[in-house]
């Protein structure tokens, strides 16, 4: 196939770009991928016992973006200078074929209806007043209704593990009283509950919460997926977030989607490949292909594409629409624009519990996705009303397997000492006897945090930065001192010896050198209206109606679930709509 023109170009090779290459080229399209990493293959580098290299993996971040060439700057406030974030810590993007989709861990969320039309519910339940005048609090243009077919299509795409509380309004499994109904049940039975998941579902269910097992895509048995790609069951090795999967268990593009997308001729990938802009016509209101770097060869390439899908990650969106003039850029002051807005993350924090010495929590053991957790405290699952915020946050027990290097760090908890004698007790002791419970919430979008071309700094290919604006807000701080407070009932049904039960604190600024999670979101968000949101219901730039935005930058707020299981499914809703209305009739598909 001639590289000098595709019917559409694809930027990044993660889930969203697999996914949507996928849908559009059996559509009949020619597709063309450009990654800027290196190729990944699960056979070769995800071979035993390689794969397990926690040195190699975790520790000098092998599958991560080498932040030498191109990163983010951060400042917590308006008023600060931004510095570039230079060494991965507090967020990991993946770099490569398969992208943070294949150093993922698992967890395989469908979004809960109220978050996808979260100002509409709670201005319903609380009146306008209970949202904050700067919380840009807003609806993502599309219901759960509409998009519970592709949470349906991914699932089986990822061969996903869990159990179903009701399909079709009936009652069919133990599942979470909080989920919303289900077409169809999980397409594997849930995994086995590790000892630390098992004690939390027990102490959870004492306390009066209502624990169920986490959704995973990590195969509980053998599995073949809709593409003919295959999985090989899970055996809890503990290797899942920052590695590849040597059993072919966990989902990943790599080993779900692309095998499949490999075989057509309408395909193919460019790795290597840079991209620098999305070019445009005259008019701005067109693009007309794409501009990379040849990375090997430091060489430009243009290509000509009569559709551009970009969905690498969610930062890397919004930086390419800033450098390539699609949209108005966001001004925080003014309030105007939509590139940049509703910039967002997660409110994550871990607590641990410490249990007698003659019960071992065996944290070797685990998988990405392997876990229970309540929702008791999630969206709006209870009342904010005397609260005084917004948001939620799932609880749980995620036990991914605790790896020997990592496992020195954060011993303890509070006071314990960080060397010496009095370090290596409280290692041991928190090595073999401890259980870790996040409180992973939800975080709202502010008028003043935000993403924008940083004016001073420049990348390896002597491009602006992309500059970050963001810290921790009040309200999301009560939340997550809320939710944390709940943990309190079940370390003392687990018979907790002592616990360490961590909150953010007021005033406490965004740290960058501590991770959190990889959950950035927003930037580039879907709506109803173009004065607030960069794109339409079906994810379709409403300034450039031949450019499609694919991931979490499409986000309006975080969430408390991890976001792959709903970029997934905007991904399969969007192309539907490409396959079954734009192609039929290119352009503009919401009219305004």
């Amino acid at each position: 196939m001639s590289t000098k023109h595709a019917d559409a170009i694809i930027v990044g090779a993660g889930w969203a770009g697999s996914i949507m290459a996928k849908e559009l080229t059996e559509a009949g399209l020619s597709v063309i991928i450009l990654e800027r990493g290196k190729e990944h293959t699960t056979a070769v580098e995800g071979a035993y016992p390689e794969s397990i290299d926690e040195l190699r993996g975790a520790v000098r971040k092998r599958l991560f973006q080498n932040l030498a060439k191109t990163t983010v700057t951060i400042r917590n406030t308006i008023d600060q200078t931004a510095l570039p974030y230079r060494q991965l810590a507090a967020f990991l993007p993946g770099e490569g074929v398969g992208g943070a989709g294949l150093h993922w861990s698992g967890v395989h969320f469908r979004a809960d209806p109220n978050d996808l039309r979260l100002r509409s519910a709670v201005e319903e339940r609380y009146g306008k007043n209970f949202i904050p005048k700067d919380m840009n609090l807003q609806d993502y243009g599309v219901t759960y209704a509409e998009l519970e077919p592709f949470f349906d299509k991914a699932e089986k795409v990822f061969g996903t593990s869990g159990t179903a509380y009701t399909v079709n309004g009936k009652v069919v499994g133990n599942g979470n009283i909080f989920a919303p109904d289900r077409s169809s049940d999980f397409p594997l039975p849930a995994m086995k509950d590790t000892f630390t998941a098992a004690t939390f579902r027990q102490a959870a269910q004492d306390a009066g919460y209502h624990p169920y097992s986490l959704p995973a895509a990590n195969a509980s048995k053998p599995y073949t997926n809709p593409y003919g790609c295959q999985m090989g069951p899970c055996n809890f090795c503990g290797y899942c977030s920052g590695y590849d999967c040597y059993l072919y268990s966990k989902a990943s593009p790599n080993v779900n989607i692309l095998p499949a997308l490999r075989q057509d001729p309408r395909f193919k990938l460019i790795t290597n490949a840079h991209v620098l802009r999305v070019d445009l016509d005259n008019t701005k209101t067109k693009a007309t292909g794409v501009t990379y770097l040849e990375t090997t060869t430091e060489k430009e390439v243009s290509l000509k594409a009569d559709l551009v899908i970009l969905s690498a990650f969610q930062f890397h969106n919004v930086h390419l629409m800033l450098l390539s003039g699609i949209g108005k850029p966001y001004d925080p002051v003014k309030n105007t624009g939509t590139i940049g807005r509703n910039f967002v993350y997660q409110t994550i924090t871990t607590s641990r519990v410490w249990l007698p010495e003659n019960t071992h929590t065996n944290q070797f053991i685990g998988a990405g996705g392997v876990g229970v957790a309540i929702d008791d405290f999630n969206s709006l699952n209870f009342d904010h009303g005397p609260l005084g915020f917004v948001g939620g946050s799932p609880v749980w027990v995620n036990q991914a397997g605790t790896k020997p290097i990592t496992s020195a760090v954060g011993t303890g908890g509070h006071g314990t000492p960080r060397w010496g004698s009095g370090y290596k007790d409280a290692l041991i002791d928190t090595y073999k006897h401890s259980i870790a419970i996040d409180a992973h919430g939800s975080n709202m979008a502010y008028r003043d945090i935000f993403l924008d071309l940083d004016p001073t700094w420049k990348d390896a290919y002597g491009q602006p930065l992309l500059r970050m604006t963001f810290t921790w807000k009040d309200n999301d701080v009560r939340m997550n001192q809320y939710v944390v407070s709940k943990i309190a009932p079940i370390a003392r049904a687990m018979g907790a010896t002592r616990s360490s039960l961590t909150h953010l604190e007021f005033g406490q600024p965004f740290d960058t050198r501590h991770y959190q999670t990889t959950h950035l979101g927003g930037g580039a968000i879907m709506g109803e209206n173009p004065q607030t949101s960069a794109l339409n219901r079906y994810l379709q730039s409403w300034d450039v109606s031949n450019v499609f935005v694919i991931g979490s930058n499409a986000f309006p707020q975080g969430m408390g679930y991890n976001p792959t299981g709903t970029v997934a499914a905007l991904a399969y809703w969007s192309a539907h709509h490409i396959r079954t209305l734009y192609l039929k009739s290119p352009g503009p598909m919401v009219q305004v």
